[in-house]
């Protein structure tokens, strides 16, 4: 196997330990040790790097470390003169890739196709010195191939996964024929009920559906969209904040799925013109319990269809895990273990503030206190906690909910969002009677929860006496530990961060990269920025019916409130996210 020279043959176990070892990557001992071990035919199926990444071997070339599949991977590589290339899911278009050849084919000759372009085919290959297929799919396909080796357990895994997800597109397809009728398609009426839709509980609607729940699992998704277009349906996942497309489905197909959907949902699935709410509870194959809250809205080509993923590993983090530590958590701490009064968390929707909430009712809810939640809808069922949701259709809104909680000897009242000024009062009167409420508020920043209290008809002397404190809060994307590399400070990008402070820059800011570990994007995960308003005696002073919004924010400043783009700054100075990040996602204070 001299490097760069193709010879015809397969890779097996004996010839692989024998370069290992003239390599230097393995000892001769411990190929002795693995040779004589192979035995069982299951074993004798595995591909030799499986095997041999799988008996925890020492890397002779490097000490403390065992030899990974990856490294043999690489190795490999070297040694034919072939790329090594990452299998990212979320960016092989499956119907093309899976339109190239078999899967008889690909099984046969240990290959896939993982990107097909107009004049040229990628084949991942685990048998780089078996080329005898080339020919055939050169002429078959018409294009050219460039050939890249990967991890044998990657290559296995998608090669089913691709395949069996065409398989089931391609046969619910079939059901349908030609359809193009919905009822809610604009541009199709004339073809209403002229064939009937694949059967949401087809097997191979119920194959696709499974693959969409576990492939978003593994991706780490937040939420999943399901949206119609003229032809196509396309699938999208919000990863770390952020829109990925992953799949496009035949309309057809498309409504089956999200019927499905509506079915585990209980859902009514013959209304398809009245947007409609639901929730799946499911178990991962590693066993933990996931919730999906469900909300179709009609649209000019059907019903788009959002799921949002609720992890209790995610909603119910710890406060070093969110990014709240130091004085910040010390502040939110004694705001909120207060035993009266309201506590507000204002953001966008998506800023994390049910998290938040979630994670501090966790720390609160002990066997000493009542603690009961009214929401819409119950974003995640804990039983920590009492939880009710409102039902605007039998009257029972967020301010009927607290009014009814007031009646439940509750200690601690979370109402999930305080849209009017019903929900306002019923909110004051509660912190007024002796409970602490916390809830949340759609605000740019802290400060201006005042005014928008004031704006719903607040009276000021009752925000005065009531309120303990506001956070406002953003999530940025956290630069991928894996990747991240050193870059260089520039003044005028820091100065927007810490204005009007003149906090002097880092020695070091760091930059995204990309790798494998983060998809190539340079960041993994996401933390939590917060601005932090604790209501003293001098900011009280300065609320009242016309607040000058501005004053307040400075006094806050003067007390040590540090703005959500301050927050920023300090997370980029050590070296968690980028100045850019920073700047996408928090307001310019004043705002």
């Amino acid at each position: 196997m001299a490097g760069g020279t193709v010879v015809e043959r397969q890779l097996d176990l004996s010839n692989v330990l024998k370069d290992l070892v003239a390599d230097g990557i393995l000892v001769r001992e411990d190929a002795n040790i693995v040779a004589g071990s192979r035995r069982s035919r299951d074993q004798a199926l595995l591909h030799p790097f499986a095997y041999i990444a799988g008996q925890r071997l020492q890397n002779a070339s490097e000490s403390n470390k065992q030899v990974t599949i990856e490294d043999l991977t690489q190795w490999l590589s070297e040694k034919s003169g072939l790329e090594t290339a990452h299998i990212d899911p979320l960016k092989v278009d499956v119907t093309a890739v899976t339109d190239v050849m078999s899967f008889q084919f690909a099984r046969r000759h240990s290959i896939l196709c993982i990107d097909a372009s107009s004049d040229e085919l990628v084949i991942v290959t685990t048998q780089p010195f078996a080329t005898s297929w080339v020919v055939d799919l050169e002429q078959t396909s018409r294009k050219k191939i460039k050939r890249v080796v990967a991890n044998p357990l990657d290559v296995a895994k998608y090669t089913v996964e691709f395949y069996s997800l065409a398989k089931s597109v391609f046969g619910a397809k079939g059901l349908a024929g030609d359809n193009r009728a919905g009822v809610t398609n604009f541009e199709q009426l004339l073809q209403i009920g002229s064939l009937k839709d694949p059967d949401a509980q087809d097997q191979h609607i119920v194959n696709i559906v499974d693959w969409l729940l576990q492939y978003a699992f593994d991706q780490r998704a937040s939420d999943i969209h399901l949206e119609p277009r003229r032809e196509k349906g396309k699938i999208r996942f919000r990863i770390d904040g952020v829109l990925h497309q992953v799949y496009e489905l035949p309309d057809q197909v498309m409504t089956a799925v999200t019927s499905r959907i509506k079915i585990l949902g209980r859902m009514n699935v013959a209304e398809k013109r009245r947007p409609q709410d639901g929730r799946v509870k499911t178990v991962t194959p590693e066993g933990n319990e996931i919730e999906l809250r469900l909300s179709t809205l009609p649209t000019a080509f059907g019903e788009k269809l959002v799921m949002r993923i609720f992890d209790p590993e995610v909603l119910l983090r710890s406060f070093s895990d969110l990014g709240l530590s130091g004085d910040d958590l010390k502040c939110w701490e004694e705001m909120t273990s207060r035993p009266h009064g309201i506590v507000l968390v204002t953001g966008p929707t998506g800023s994390g503030k049910t998290t938040t909430l979630y994670s501090t009712l966790k720390e609160l809810a002990t066997d000493e206190v009542n603690v009961s939640t009214i929401e819409d809808p119950i974003e995640m069922v804990e039983d920590s906690f009492n939880q009710s949701q409102v039902q605007p259709n039998i009257d029972f809104d967020f301010a009927a909910g607290i009014r009814t909680l007031m009646r439940q000897d509750p200690d601690i009242i979370m109402v999930g969002e305080i849209r009017d000024l019903a929900t306002a009062e019923m909110a004051i009167q509660a912190a007024l009677t002796g409970h602490l409420v916390l809830s949340t508020l759609h605000t740019n920043d802290a400060p201006t929860a005042i005014t928008r209290l004031l704006d719903l008809g607040v009276p000021a002397h009752l925000i005065r006496v009531t309120l303990n404190g506001v956070m406002a809060q953003r999530l940025v994307r956290t630069l991928c530990h894996h990747c991240k590399e050193p870059a260089p400070t520039v003044a005028a990008d820091w100065e927007p961060l810490v204005h009007p402070w003149k906090v002097k820059s880092p020695e070091q800011l760091y930059k995204p990269v990309g790798c494998l570990e983060c998809r190539n994007t340079g960041f993994l995960g996401r933390q939590g920025l917060y601005e932090i308003l604790p209501i003293s005696e001098s900011i009280r002073s300065l609320i009242n019916a016309d607040t000058d919004i501005s004053a307040l924010r400075l006094q806050a400043m003067k007390e040590g409130m540090r703005t959500l783009r301050l927050s920023g700054a300090q997370k980029v100075g050590a070296g968690i996210t980028s100045v850019e990040e920073v700047m996408r996602v928090a307001p310019e204070s004043g705002k």
